[in-house]
């Protein structure tokens, strides 16, 4: 069958339902006792095997044939649900996506899960989860045989021959594990064969285990010969010899997956794959559209709301009341039209939220914190190319949050704080903007420590810290290289700190700042456009110029008298409601030819996170919507312009950077 065209569909599909899976198995760790949510994840595993094994990805397919069979034991109480089992199938899980994204990159979606399926198997097999060798080098002592092992050792009883589980334990400073492993078996293979290994030989080969691993012997000699045999061999601590047979592992013997395309765990699954036929009716009412086809439908609308000023200009040149009327209603049903095109755009900023979680839960448990992730407003929207943007500052933010701000339980307790800290991530519209906080209950930021750090790194000099206004000491923590932290970890620290995230952010012309109290908590607000292709501007007259000044940057016009000019350290500044700002001249800033005779000056009042500046100009136009076109490769270094537009009458209008001209 030709698969081709349906695999975008399996792709977004199988997005959906390991999300899906995430959430529900997150929910399923605070309900351990609800079944239902077991169903619901096995629903969407289900899914996902019989969607995979259709369009011929047989590693996903496998390796969602062992989650389901965990999912199987947990739902009929053969196993239970422990963090340690959960930590595996969220692993699964997260090689599942993994594998799903390298197909959508054009990969073959094949992984080395081998360690997954061996943890999986031990769950289903009535054994609980165990940290990987490599961490802890702790085993089970129950191994878990395929059909070609359990045939082995029938034959080897059958020939007379023992069978034995051998536990090998390594001193504490053993250096060449690896190596120490290989003459283990060297001397095991002089006695017998060895038919199976734990870890796997390729992990052993490389060192990836503990001090401990384990290899099944097939032999005609006895026990006390094999335990000889394997202590002979040097920074050997110890070895546990055990005889098994068959019959003793015939309940551990591993499921093979079954190579099915629609059902591939009998009548379980099918008896749970139609459980809900109502949920067809609800997909019926959505179709899936290319992102390109919504990119080329921006694009066209574009060019019209172009041409939709420059017939307005037209218009009134021409002053027809026919033409007139017809281009108000052409305004309108456009005007429509955008709303309709610009929400087809939106995304509801969940798509970047619901990854939060459960990395909330992994660095926690890394961290040995309690921390509780409380998400409102995760159903606000946002244009796409924003919400493709701010998803990475999003997360290094909430690691800080996590590594920097919220404390350990101990250090909670003798705060007097709860032992569990809460971080809450929330998301809400105002305006033509959306804020996205960050708010922890943690240590909050110190500001002398922030200003030691500063004057030592040259961020500011020890003059300039003593007139710092409590905000603007928070945001020297985005300079760029600055960095509180006494060590590098891996959650944080390492050279790519906030100064990226602030850079991001304004890329995409929106803000962040910073609020928190010493002891009490943090709150990192980010200000973010609703779209970045159609914005509204403030347009300006520089000379014989037009400009345009974005409208999230304005936040008061004005006209002031030159007599109210300041002069501080030679630099003009005005004095705007009790605050002292320097007044800069656009003229001065493009070259533009500026008036003589003026008595007062345009001025517009623009801000950038706690700092603000006036920026004078010769007169206002108006208020417009234009359509934001970068300005190449060639023009990359233009100071304070950050894009152009085409004005009703054809000519180019530059849209000013004003958060540049403040920096």
């Amino acid at each position: 069958m030709e698969t081709s065209q349906y695999l975008e569909l399996f792709i977004e599909e199988s997005r959906e339902h390991l999300q899906t899976c995430n959430e529900q198995l997150l929910e399923l760790e605070k309900q351990p006792g609800n079944l239902s949510i077991v169903n619901d994840i096995f629903r969407a595993a289900h899914t996902i095997k019989g969607m995979s094994a259709t369009m011929g990805y047989s590693d996903i397919a496998d390796l969602t044939h062992k989650m389901e069979n965990v999912l199987d034991a947990i739902r009929n109480e053969k196993a239970g649900v422990t963090p340690e089992v959960l930590d595996v199938v969220l692993t699964a899980i997260d090689q599942l996506e993994s594998m799903t994204e390298d197909i959508a990159a054009g990969g073959t979606g094949t992984l080395d899960v081998s360690e997954t399926v061996r943890q999986l198997a031990k769950i289903e097999a009535g054994d609980q989860a165990s940290p990987s060798a490599g961490s802890s080098g702790e085993f089970r002592s129950a191994l878990v045989y395929d059909e070609y092992e359990f045939m082995v050792l029938e034959q080897a009883a059958a020939a007379q021959m023992s069978s034995f589980e051998i536990t090998v334990e390594l001193q504490d400073d053993c250096q060449l594990k690896a190596a120490r492993a290989f003459m283990v078996f060297e001397a095991l293979s002089s006695l017998g064969e060895v038919i199976k290994t734990d870890p796997s030989t390729e992990e052993l080969e490389d060192g990836e285990f503990g001090n401990r691993f384990q290899a099944v012997l097939v032999t005609s000699g006895k026990a006390g010969e094999v335990k000889q045999a394997v202590l002979s061999v040097s920074e050997v601590k110890d070895a546990d010899i055990q005889a098994v047979t068959a019959g003793q592992v015939k309940g551990r013997a591993s499921a093979e997956p079954k190579k099915q395309l629609k059902s591939g765990t009998g009548s379980t699954a099918d008896e749970h794959s139609d459980e809900q036929p109502s949920r067809q009716k609800v997909s019926n009412k959505t179709i899936r559209v290319s992102i390109d086809r919504l990119d080329h439908l921006m694009n066209l609308f574009e060019e019209l709301v172009i041409d939709r000023g420059r017939l307005q200009s037209l218009s009134r040149d021409l002053n027809n009341q026919a033409l007139t009327e017809t281009v108000e209603h052409m305004s309108r049903i456009s005007g429509d039209l955008q709303s309709v095109i610009l929400n087809m755009r939106m995304v509801p900023v969940d798509t970047v939220f619901n990854r939060f979680p459960k990395m909330v839960r992994q660095l926690s448990r890394d961290l040995g914190k309690q921390i509780r992730l409380e998400i409102t407003g995760a159903e606000t929207e946002l244009d796409r190319t924003v919400i493709d943007e701010i998803g990475d500052p999003l997360v290094h933010l909430i690691r800080n949050a996590i590594d920097h701000g919220i404390e350990t339980p101990e250090i909670r307790n003798r705060s007097g704080k709860p032992e569990e800290g809460i971080l809450k991530l929330r998301a809400y519209h105002s305006g033509n903007n959306v804020f996205i906080e960050i708010e922890d209950d943690g240590a909050g930021i110190s500001k002398d420590r922030v200003l030691d750090k500063a004057v030592e790194n040259g961020v500011v000099t020890r003059d300039q810290a003593q007139n710092l206004e409590d905000r603007e000491v928070y945001e020297l923590i985005m300079a760029s290289g600055f960095s509180t932290a006494e060590t590098i970890s891996d959650i944080s620290g390492r050279g790519v700190g906030l100064d990226v995230v602030k850079t991001t952010i304004e890329g995409l012309g929106g803000s962040i700042t910073i609020d928190s109290e010493e002891g009490t908590g943090s709150v990192f607000s980010v200000r973010l456009p609703l779209t970045l292709s159609i914005i509204p501007v403030m347009l300006v007259r520089l000379g014989n110029e037009v400009y345009a000044v974005p409208i999230s940057s304005i936040t008061e016009t004005m006209l002031i008298q030159d007599e109210d000019i300041l002069m501080v350290h030679d630099r003009q500044m005005i004095d705007y409601r009790g605050r002292v700002i320097p007044l800069i001249s656009l003229h001065q800033v493009f070259g533009a030819h500026e008036s003589e005779n003026r008595t007062a000056q345009a001025v517009l009042i623009v801000q950038k996170g706690s700092k603000a500046a006036a920026l004078s100009v010769d007169s206002f136009i108006g208020q417009q919507e234009v359509v934001l076109k970068p300005l190449g490769n060639y023009l990359t270094d233009v100071h304070a312009i950050s894009g152009a537009t085409i004005l009703g009458d054809g000519k180019v209008a530059l849209i000013v950077d004003s958060a540049s001209l403040i920096q």
